[in-house]
């Protein structure tokens, strides 16, 4: 039974609109198995071909999932705003020629410009050129049967439709469309012979497509139709009776597709990712800790809530940092946990943990010293503790001593000594921090009695010479005189000394020991009389040495003076 020109179109658009139902119903996959066959017999040429074997058919598993393709959810789901196709087109007619049927055999090209409304509906306008290369004519009067093939002289045929598209859009590279275009045909006039009159007039018909495609795309601006099958219904008038009827037709179609505008959609957001940091991992009871998160994969255009608890100590903190109080916490190991929030979805909510110690708290230590370590009874002593705490906590000092007395509880006191005897005073600088932990240095501080002061000791001073003057040999001169200012300098100096003066005569002077008294007393009277010295601190003398001079002695206080063969002058 032949098929009808519009019982085909109705066909196809059924098909069309069923399966866009079914598109926006389910995700079910829609498997498109398309095929032309064709039979050419030695009398004529016909194509067998029935025009529902070449339009989308609903898949019998159409509620199930596909398994041969992978769905599309990523960037290469978008949809282009505009698809322009440009490629081969064979056409002829299908499955047997009706009565003024113009189009046989034609091979030309096709271009298309789809504009999309969204991902699954578009509006195509379609335009196609076409050179006739076979035409089948009715010959001879009256007519012959159909079957004889003729040249053609510049034949040539054109198309111009428009109508809906709808893709499929369900996987990720390959795209399975079908659509319905309606519009026109145009085809010029033609001659069986050369020089022969034209045997079809230029003629315009009403045209109509119901089929679609397959594009594999083989980049987002760039993609291969790799077929366009299309039920081509036209109505062309009969120049024989003048009567207009439908012609049934085919249109395969192959080329490339440029693909423009729409970008592609964000990426699906990634899963939230948190870690979190402590800083510093290891501390004392009482420290605080710093906690820190770091998100990843979070929504700019959300507001993240972070959320903060330990199984032990108190965390304080609503943002992405916070701070751990270890107040109280006894020495063991501890973990924070961290929590990010954008939402309920799945992916909008993360967690995080990290681990801390608390460590016992150390002990202080101290070290003490004396300044001066040795002292004579009587006499202080400073003692200064350095206590330190390895974690600052706040010290206590205290002090003992063997003997004397420590008065102060800071790091520096003083010892004293009074009534101490002499020897070795141990003392025991003493800490302790808040905790009760305590530690303790020891110092000597050594008492010694000062060794008696040395006893003075009478110095020789200068001699005052007589021998210069024989005529007047106890006359003190003025050479003399250089020695007794010195002498009456030292005795100026210091109150508390004297002076011994001992007279002498040589062995051969006659009256030698008057001369020896004369020469001591004359040199005191100079030293009284003359620079004004005391003379109860001047003690007169007469030796036995052999020599025209005086002797001097500076007795300090303290002193005796004992000279071997001195007499005292009365």
């Amino acid at each position: 039974m032949r098929l009808s020109g519009k019982t085909i179109a109705t066909a196809a658009f059924t098909v069309l609109l069923l399966s866009g139902l079914n598109l926006f119903g389910s995700e079910a996959a829609i498997l498109a198995d398309g095929g032309v066959s064709g039979e050419k017999t030695a009398a004529a040429s016909s194509v067998a071909i029935d025009p529902a074997a070449i339009l989308p058919a609903p898949s019998a598993q159409a509620d199930s999932a596909p398994t041969a393709m992978p769905r599309s959810g990523g960037v290469d789901s978008y949809y282009p705003r505009t698809e322009l196709f440009m490629g081969y087109s064979y056409l002829r007619a299908v499955p047997s020629l009706e009565s003024g049927n113009r189009l046989v055999w034609l091979n030309g090209g096709t271009t298309s410009l789809a504009f999309n409304l969204n991902r699954y509906l578009g509006i195509v306008g379609d335009f196609g050129g076409f050179n006739e290369t076979r035409l089948l004519l009715q010959t001879g009067n009256p007519p012959a049967a159909l079957g004889t093939y003729q040249a053609v002289q510049a034949g040539t045929v054109f198309t111009y439709m428009g109508g809906p598209r709808l893709s499929f859009r369900n996987w990720n590279r390959i795209t399975p469309f079908a659509q319905v275009l309606f519009g026109g045909i145009r085809a010029s006039q033609e001659s069986i012979c050369q020089g022969c009159a034209p045997s079809l007039p230029t003629q315009n018909s009403f045209a109509m497509t119901a089929g679609g495609g397959l594009d594999v795309r083989l980049h987002h601006h760039l993609a291969l139709r790799v077929i366009q099958a299309e039920y081509l219904m036209t109505r062309f008038e009969n120049v024989s009776t003048g009567s207009t009827q439908a012609q049934n037709d085919i249109r395969l179609s192959t080329g490339i597709v440029l693909r423009f505008g729409g970008a592609p959609p964000a990426p699906a957001p990634l899963p939230l990712a948190y870690s979190c940091t402590v800083n510093p991992s290891s501390v004392f009871p009482g420290d605080l800790i710093a906690v820190s998160g770091s998100a990843l994969n979070l929504n700019p255009a959300k507001t993240a809530v972070y959320t903060w608890s330990a199984d032990g100590g108190k965390v304080i903190g609503v943002s992405s940092t916070a701070t751990i109080d270890t107040g109280n916490l006894a020495p063991g190991s501890y973990t924070v946990k961290g929590h990010v929030s954008e939402g309920d979805k799945p992916g909008e909510n993360a967690d995080c943990s990290a681990a801390f110690a608390v460590k016992p708290i150390e002990p202080p230590t101290v070290s003490c010293t004396a300044n001066p370590s040795t002292v004579r009874p009587g006499d202080p002593s400073t003692i200064t503790a350095n206590g330190v705490s390895p974690q600052n906590r706040p010290l206590t000092y205290s002090y003992s001593s063997t003997s004397g007395s420590v008065s102060g509880a800071e790091s520096t006191v003083t010892l004293t000594t009074v009534g101490v005897a002499a020897g070795a005073i141990g003392v025991t600088c003493k800490v302790v921090d808040d905790k009760g932990q305590a530690a303790q240095s020891d110092t000597v501080v050594t008492v010694v009695i000062p060794p008696a002061p040395p006893k003075p000791v009478v110095s020789e001073m200068c001699a005052v010479s007589f021998a210069r003057d024989p005529r007047r040999p106890a006359r003190v001169d003025n050479e003399a005189k250089a020695c007794l200012d010195q002498l009456a300098l030292n005795l100026q100096g210091d109150a508390e000394e004297k002076l011994a003066l001992v007279g002498n005569a040589a062995n051969d002077e006659k009256g030698g020991p008057k001369l020896a008294k004369e020469r001591a007393v004359n040199t005191k009277a100079y030293l009284v009389g003359e620079k004004g010295i005391d003379s109860a601190r001047i003690s007169v003398y007469t030796g036995s040495a052999d020599g025209k001079a005086v002797s001097t002695f500076m007795i300090p206080a303290g002193a005796t003076f004992d000279s071997p063969g001195a007499t005292a002058v009365q």
